[in-house]
């Protein structure tokens, strides 16, 4: 059973224009309980060590999550980034990287999704999690 409230289509998302866009950033699996997107290691997302940028995987982290969570809400409500942390386990230089986030928690009022963050063999580069704060329109 979908965890899904929102249905979501490529076509409608806002990736245009945006740190998405200069990223590379794409979605690539929405699953019942779960959202996967990938990032390109390149000179968008690098540091001058020519290692992936912590902060690009945060960026790809809080995309994923806020992503999930405005998925998650009902009509009429829409979901802000209260905090996020992440843990950069391992580093990567080149291919992609791919994130999968799951709920922890979906309530009325806030979320709390972990991002796992793996490189082109599987193995983890980073784990983040993310809380959101659920807003009336």
């Amino acid at each position: 059973m979908s965890i899904w409230k929102r249905p979501y289509s490529t076509e409608t998302a806002a990736f245009k224009e945006n740190m998405c866009d200069h990223l590379g950033i794409e979605i690539t699996e929405v699953g019942d309980d779960f959202l996967q997107g990938t990032m390109p290691v390149d000179r968008r997302t690098i540091q001058p060590m020519g290692l992936l940028h912590g902060g690009a995987s945060v960026v790809l982290a809080e995309t994923l999550g806020s992503i999930a969570a405005n998925l998650c809400c009902e009509d009429g409500a829409y979901c802000v980034g209260l905090e996020i942390n992440a843990n950069h386990l391992r580093s990567a230089t080149s291919g992609k990287v791919t994130g999968t986030t799951r709920p922890i928690h979906i309530g009325r009022s806030t979320q709390v999704w972990e991002i796992k963050i793996e490189d082109d063999q599987g193995r983890p580069t980073c784990i983040s999690r993310i809380t959101m704060a659920t807003k009336k329109m």
